[in-house]
């Protein structure tokens, strides 16, 4: 063989990662058992099948031997450190001495695989696989030859389908090894399984996903299993190659292997080294007899056995009796209990997938655990996470509600009428800016229609404009825990960014202070326009959606009275008049307030040649109300000769034109009155008569009722009319007034906050959603629906400093304006099983479909449309290195307001369902704490002022789960602090109320938060790198992320000189 001397000396001379193995070796020449010399030291190279001999490290090579046709002799002795190359052409063997015994045995591994031969036995090992794979598409190629007929007749494609049961995974195994070895005899292997799939039809290896890493054991259990859900396309005839590494150094290899290229194997400097792979065919594993696989592992040139794998086949349904000793010996030296891992569960909704639930999950991603109990029992608990289409159909339906309120209010500015040139100005300088507002709105829910991919958003798109009404990374996290002896159990917690305003930033604080600023603001407004309260402001939106929604119900039920009058049916038309009663009397007692009035008053002075006899600005404040009442004649407002129509103003003209709407139903009433007795007495008096000349009368009376009642009927809705137009003109005028008082900032805060409410409603109406589904079956729980309402807790994690305090300001003002959302459950009447969104801003009913059969389940107060509240409450605890600056030199007064106020709406909440439940209706562990004494202690807590209380977070999320209440967490992102509260709370859980045995305690802990067990992800398709793909999201607290604690000393040290940097900057 010929070599060129001048690439072989530069090839020696390249640096050291050019190179597979290098290092100081004592080597010599042998004849027989004989040395030709004494071992000299020289510094070895080894690239390929070259080894390279030189004096030392920057020398020229002096010798390269070639590793062909050669065998390594290793001794076996425990002390010697030495091992022989020898050449089948006859050369002397080549003596070589390490330093070290583990030295020699990795130099020993690393001259085997060099050798010519072995890389000759893998070449012959791709060979074979290539031939398998020829031969199947040999017979696919035969196929597509066979007549159309045969192909239709056989249908595609043309696998066997593995048996499974509706809604279940399609396959589960689990895996350990045996015997495995070492590449050094003393080294403790740190072993994962790499899982990949052959599909038959594409004959293409994908990565499927990975087991975690177990260390210091060649014996290994594995305890991530795999798992295929239901839509996985896998067949008998599929393949599934086991793939073992070791993991050199466990802290720089994560789960590499999933962002790998398929057809690459991990490089050896990555700090893991290949030990062994196996392949088997998934019938063979279904069809077992013992449903047990046991696969030899060979290295990738097929010829040396490196151990052995067991896969065990896993049926989900079957429940593991026994006690657990047989396994803790194997496990003792691992760090989580069983886990097995798929990208679907069995259903959602427990046992029945539910049509009307997943219209509202999607994308679910499962994982199964097994951990001891204190009795040396097993539990299963089933970890599931979800996204929820409801992160876009929320937004959007609100959306559509808020541009139609806005047409409508715009439209109710121009039907004010004529108006003064400073009112009028002011008219069209607010519909300006209304308009640019609506086409904002309208922009937004055209970009939103357009979006395609996933169903949540991501963290880096909380500053995109055209998603900012779209809640951050919205996720059902669920815990089911099947227990030996206790019920099974489940736990919902809804994970979400906290609903905030993102694209607009927090410079000037959040909605609490930039809300509190500028009503401040608006009450010195001065002479432009007319303050109004808060409160009064709200009572005028009222008023018009009231009118909105009754005129056209009391129109309705005055023409079915006439129609009952027509057809002279006396039950119809009692009917019809007591529902026009009930209809008209609401609609009288809307106007039942001295706001309207005063209004009025204040829209009669912006007519155009309108004066005062006493010039004054009309006052219509809830302070000032009362002046109005006792104002003297001599101070009403009177028209200019110009406008002749307009008299002096009467102040009791407005009572008269709304009472005459009462008396216009009375007289309705009366006149129905009559005509039934009349008709009672005819029908005594005639008795038995002709029954054709009854029929006569019938249709004679028929006439005479409808003819009669026609102009009442019509009297009523003139007078309804009238109020009407006034009612409208002057509530209007009083948006008006708010609106001018704040231009642009009104619009701007009414945006701000309809975009942090729609990011909260979203989650709202998911957490129902589910918690609804789950509870149907407990009546307890229905009867405290709809009798006292549903407690929703959010618990918060933000800290108090810098822009984080104005996403807490903005998430306490959207979670107090969910007090004013209401549910009602109606039965679905299609497939389509979203919820449906009606009303207005302050004022939203949430319509939730269920289909048919879980709609008789309800009680009939819910069947019958009752709405349903919802009593919200935050507890926020920073826990972050941002809220340690918040407590030692910032500001934490905004968290412990937030805990102090929401703390009396608990406990009001509390005090309602003591009064109006029995104590029976609270859950089964009731009787381990006290409700009472946990509000005490959380009530303690809060006042304590202690420095990150996380022990307020604990005692809130206890007491809303003995309230049957709705869990919320949330962070910045609902990622890294999320994710250790979630995982957290869940182990606390198994602890307290199932019995974790108290030693698995951290092991369980590492195993939900454990990454390494995602299966294969690519970097586009974690939500924590936060990037839209239309992949599956991987759930957010399946890694450890480690919560930042800034010691005391260091943030001095780091201020000080930070300090010291900023005067010697300046100076």
């Amino acid at each position: 063989m010929r070599f060129n001397a001048k690439d072989l000396a530069l090839l020696a001379k390249r640096p050291s990662c050019c190179f597979d193995k290098e290092g100081k070796l004592k080597i010599c020449r042998v004849v027989g058992d004989e040395k030709l010399i004494e071992p000299r030291e020289r510094w070895c190279r080894l690239k390929g099948n070259l080894l390279f001999l030189m004096k030392n490290k920057s020398s020229e090579a002096s010798e390269v031997v070639i590793l062909e046709r050669c065998w390594v002799v290793e001794f076996k002795s425990k002390t010697d450190v030495s091992i022989i190359l020898k050449f089948q052409s006859g050369e002397p063997d080549l003596y070589i001495e390490a330093a070290s015994k583990p030295d020699c045995e990795a130099w020993a591994v690393a001259l085997g695989e060099a050798n010519s031969e072995g890389l000759r036995n893998k070449i012959q090992q791709l060979r074979r696989l290539i031939m398998e794979i020829k031969e199947e598409r040999a017979s696919e190629e035969a196929h597509q030859f066979l007549p159309s007929s045969q192909v239709d007749s056989l249908g595609e494609p043309q696998f066997t389908s593995i048996q499974r049961i509706a809604n279940e995974p399609k396959l589960e195994f689990s895996l350990a090894c045996k015997g495995l070895v070492a590449a050094t005899r003393d080294r403790k292997l740190n072993t994962f399984i790499q899982v990949s799939v052959v599909h038959p039809a594409e004959h293409i290896l994908t990565r499927y996903s990975s087991t975690e890493i177990v260390e210091g054991t060649r014996d290994p259990l594995f305890l991530t299993g795999v798992t295929f859900p239901p839509e996985y396309p896998i067949y008998e005839e599929t393949k599934i190659k086991l793939t073992v590494y070791d993991v050199k150094d466990k802290s720089q290899d994560t789960v590499r292997t999933s962002v790998l290229p398929d057809h690459k194997e991990p490089r050896a400097d990555v700090g893991r080294s290949f030990l062994g792979c196996a392949t088997f065919r998934v019938g063979d594993l279904v069809k077992s007899k013992e449903q047990q696989l046991t696969l030899t592992l060979r290295t990738s040139d097929g010829g040396k056995t490196v151990g052995t794998i067991e896969v065990n086949l896993v049926k989900m349904g079957e429940f593991e009796d026994g006690e657990m000793d047989h396994i803790t010996t194997d496990a003792q030296d691992q760090k989580c209990a069983l886990v097995r891992e798929c990208t679907a569960p069995e259903g959602l909704s427990g046992k029945d997938n539910l049509p009307s639930l997943n219209a509202v999950l999607k994308n679910p991603i499962c994982k199964l655990y097994r951990f001891p109990t204190s009795d040396n029992k097993w539990m299963r608990i089933r970890e599931q996470m979800a996204e929820t289409t409801l992160s876009f159909h929320v937004p959007k339906e609100l959306i559509n509600l808020h541009i139609k309120e806005d047409m409508r209010r715009n439209q109710e500015l121009k039907d004010l009428g004529e108006l003064a040139p400073h009112w009028d100005n002011m008219r069209k300088s607010v519909i300006a800016h209304c308009d640019q507002m609506l086409s904002m709105y309208q922009d937004t829910l055209a970009e939103l229609g357009k979006h395609t991919g996933s169903s949540f958003k991501s963290s880096c798109s909380k500053g995109e404009k055209t998603l900012e009404f779209i809640p951050i990374n919205l996720h059902l996290q669920r815990m089911h825990v099947h227990s030996p002896r206790l019920k099974d159990a489940l736990y919902d917690v809804i994970t979400v960014g906290a609903p905030a305003a993102h694209f607009q930033g927090f410079k000037n604080g959040g909605l609490r202070k930039l809300l509190s600023k500028f009503e401040a603001e608006r009450r010195n407004t001065g002479y432009q326009c007319i303050y109004y309260s808060p409160e009064n402001t709200a009572k005028a939106k009222e008023v018009l959606s009231n009118i909105n929604h009754l005129q056209p119900l009391i129109s309705s039920h005055a023409d079915l009275l006439l129609n009952s009058a027509s057809q002279h049916s006396p039950d119809s038309l009692k009917n019809s008049l007591k529902m026009l009663s009930e209809k008209t009397e609401l609609f009288v007692h809307a106007f039942k307030d001295q706001l309207v009035r005063s209004a009025l008053l204040a829209l009669y002075t912006a007519r155009p040649g309108c004066v005062l006899k006493k010039p004054a600005v009309p006052r219509s404040s809830a302070e000032e109300s009362d002046d109005l009442k006792h104002q003297d004649h001599s101070s009403q407002i009177k028209r200019q000769d110009s406008i002749p129509h307009h008299s002096e103003y009467d102040e009791e003209e407005w009572d008269r034109v709304w009472a005459n709407v009462g008396k216009s139903l009375n007289c309705v009433i009366a006149m129905v009155d009559r005509l039934l007795e009349k008709d009672n007495s005819s029908k005594t008096k005639e008795g038995e008569s002709d029954p054709s000349a009854a029929d006569c009368k019938v249709l004679h009376a028929g006439g005479d009722w409808y003819e009669q009642l026609y102009p009442l009927v019509i009297t009523l809705k003139d007078c309804m009319g009238e109020v009407v137009t006034r009612a409208k003109q002057s509530m209007a005028f009083v948006l008006l007034q708010e609106l001018a008082c704040g231009l642009p900032q009104c619009l701007m805060l009414t945006l701000r906050r309809d975009i942090v409410f729609s990011q909260a409603l979203a989650g709202l109406v998911c957490g129902f959603i589910i918690k609804l589904h789950t509870s149907l079956h407990d009546q307890g729980f229905l009867q405290q629906l709809h009798t006292v309402g549903l407690l929703v807790q959010y618990e918060g994690l933000l800290s108090t400093y810098s822009e984080e305090a104005g996403m807490l300001e903005d998430m306490a003002v959207g979670i107090s304006d969910l007090q004013k959302v209401m549910f009602k459950v109606i039965e679905a009447k299609s497939e389509d099983f979203l919820p449906i969104i009606t009303g207005r801003r302050e004022h939203y009913v949430i319509e939730v479909q269920l289909p048919a059969k879980m709609f008789e389940l309800l009680p009939q107060e819910i069947k019958e449309g009752k709405l349903l509240r919802m009593y919200p409450v935050l507890f926020n605890v920073g826990i972050n290195e941002q809220q340690t600056l918040a407590e030692r030199f910032g500001d934490t007064t905004l968290q412990e307001n937030i805990n102090q106020e929401n703390l009396e709406l608990l406990k009001e909440y509390y005090n309602l369902f003591t009064e109006k439940m029995p104590p029976d209706c609270l859950p089964h562990f009731q009787e381990q704490n006290d409700l009472k004494g946990l509000l005490e202690n959380l009530h303690q807590n809060i006042q304590a002022k202690r420095r990150k209380n996380v022990e307020i977070m604990w005692l809130a999320a206890t007491i809303c789960r003995k309230l049957n209440g709705v869990r919320f967490t949330c962070c910045k992102s609902a990622k890294d602090r999320t994710s250790m509260s979630v995982t957290l709370e869940q182990c606390s859980i198994l602890r307290d109320e199932h019995q974790l045995h108290k030693d698995f305690f951290i092991r369980a802990l590492d195993c939900m938060r454990s990454r390494q067990t995602q299966g294969a992800l690519n970097e586009s398709d974690d939500p924590e790198t936060g990037c839209l793909t239309d992949n599956k999201p991987t759930s957010r607290h399946f890694y450890p992320v480690a919560l930042l604690l800034v010691s005391s000393h260091l943030l001095v040290v780091w201020l000080i000189l930070s300090l010291a940097l900023l005067l010697a900057k300046y100076q």
